[in-house]
C-alpha cells in the first residue's frame, strides 16, 4: 500500500470513529430513553408566562427525568426556550428527550376529564372548574355574568349556568372560559334531542325555563321517584296562575341553603327569586340541575296536586294534596315535628 493510500485509510478510519462518537453522543442526548414513570401517570404543567427555568423547575418536581443536563441540551438545540407553550403534558415511561421536546414545542397536550355536580351557585361552579383547570375563577365568572359574551349562546347572566349539564367532559387544561362555554353549549344542544324537544311542547315552557323548574324540583327532593310528582305540581300551579311558593327559592334568595325552617320574615325577602312574592318562575336556575331532574320535568306526572309538605317521619318524601285544607293538616304535623326536634 502506498503512503498516500495508507494516509487516506487512516483519515477515513478517524472520520468514521468521530462520526461514531458523535452519533453515540447524539443518541445518548436526544434519542435514548430519559423519562422514567413508575405507577400512576405523571404530567408536566406549564403555566401562562412560565420561563424555561420554570419549566425545568416543574420537571424536577415530577422526578421523572433521569438526566436533566441532556434534556436541557436537547431543548436548547431545538429552540424550545423560545417556544414555550402553556399546557398539561403527559410524561411517558421510556420517552426520549427529543420526543418530549417535540411534544412541548408542538403543544401536544393530554386532555383531562373535568367533573362537576351538586353545585348550587355560579361561584361554586367557577371554583370547582378553576380547581381542575388553569382557568382563573374570576375570569370564568366574568364571562358567565357578561351579557355581551353570553349573547353568542342565547343566554343571560341569570340563565348562563343552565348550559352546564353535570357530567364528565374531556377538555384541555388550558381551555379558556369562552372555549369552555362553546363546549358546554355543544353538549347542551346534544342533550336536547328530538324526543326531548317534542316533550317540551307538552310541558309548555322553554328549554331554559325547564332547567329553572328542574333546579327547584331537585332542591325540593332527592328522591328520583318523587321528582315527576313535584314537577307536575309546580306545572299545575304555573298553569293556574298560582305563585309557586317553593321554599328552595327563598333559601336561594337569602343565600342560606342550610335553613331548616322558614319563618314569615324569610318569606318576605325582596328578591325576584322569592316565589312566595313573585308570580311565575324565578329569573334562572337556583342550582345547576342534573339531567335526571330535567328529564323529570319533561316526564312530569299528570295529577291534580297543588300542595306539598315534607313528611314528619324524616323519610325525605312529601305528602301531596289537592286542597289547601288538606295541606294545612299536613303542614301542622310537620311544624310539630320541627318543634319536637327544637328546630326554630
Amino acid at each position: 500500500m502506498t503512503p498516500l493510500k495508507k494516509a487516506i485509510w487512516i483519515a477515513v478510519g478517524v472520520l468514521v470513529s468521530i462520526l461514531a462518537v458523535v452519533g453515540f453522543i447524539y443518541y445518548r442526548t436526544m434519542l435514548s430513553p430519559n423519562v422514567e414513570v413508575k405507577g400512576d401517570p405523571k404530567y408536566l404543567l406549564i403555566y401562562e408566562g412560565d420561563t424555561f427555568d420554570d419549566v425545568l423547575k416543574h420537571l424536577k418536581e415530577t422526578k421523572a427525568i433521569k438526566n436533566m443536563d441532556s434534556f436541557i441540551r436537547t431543548a436548547k438545540r431545538n429552540g424550545y426556550p423560545e417556544q414555550i407553550c402553556p399546557g398539561r403534558y403527559k410524561l411517558e415511561d421510556g420517552m426520549s428527550n427529543y420526543l418530549l421536546v417535540h411534544r412541548l414545542i408542538n403543544n401536544r397536550q393530554a386532555p383531562l376529564s373535568i367533573t362537576f355536580n351538586n353545585i348550587r351557585t355560579k361561584k361554586q361552579l367557577a371554583q370547582r372548574l378553576s380547581s381542575q383547570l388553569m382557568m382563573d375563577e374570576s375570569a370564568l365568572l366574568d364571562v358567565l355574568n357578561d351579557p355581551v359574551a353570553l349573547a353568542e349562546f342565547g343566554v343571560q347572566p341569570e340563565t348562563s349556568v343552565a348550559l352546564f349539564l353535570p357530567n364528565s367532559y374531556e377538555v384541555y387544561w388550558t381551555v379558556s372560559p369562552i372555549e369552555l362555554l362553546r363546549r358546554m353549549k355543544k353538549e347542551y344542544d346534544k342533550f336536547w334531542t328530538k324526543e326531548r324537544l317534542a316533550k317540551l311542547q307538552d310541558v309548555g315552557i322553554s328549554q331554559l325555563e325547564v332547567s329553572t323548574l328542574a333546579s327547584i324540583v331537585e332542591e325540593e327532593t332527592n328522591k328520583l321517584d318523587e321528582r315527576p310528582l313535584v314537577a307536575g305540581l309546580y306545572l299545575n300551579r304555573l298553569r293556574r296562575g298560582m305563585k309557586l311558593q317553593a321554599d328552595p327559592t327563598v333559601k336561594f334568595a337569602l343565600g342560606n341553603f342550610g335553613l331548616r325552617r322558614l319563618l314569615s320574615g324569610h318569606l318576605a325577602v325582596n328578591s325576584p327569586y322569592n316565589t312566595y312574592q313573585v308570580l311565575g318562575l324565578p329569573p334562572g336556575p337556583i342550582r345547576i340541575p342534573s339531567m335526571d331532574a330535567i328529564d323529570a320535568v319533561l316526564n312530569y306526572a299528570q295529577h291534580d296536586y297543588l300542595f306539598m309538605c315534607a313528611r314528619p317521619d324524616r323519610s325525605g318524601y312529601h305528602d301531596f294534596t289537592v286542597t289547601f285544607d288538606e295541606h294545612k293538616g299536613n303542614a301542622s304535623k310537620y311544624r310539630k315535628s320541627l318543634d319536637d326536634r327544637n328546630i326554630h
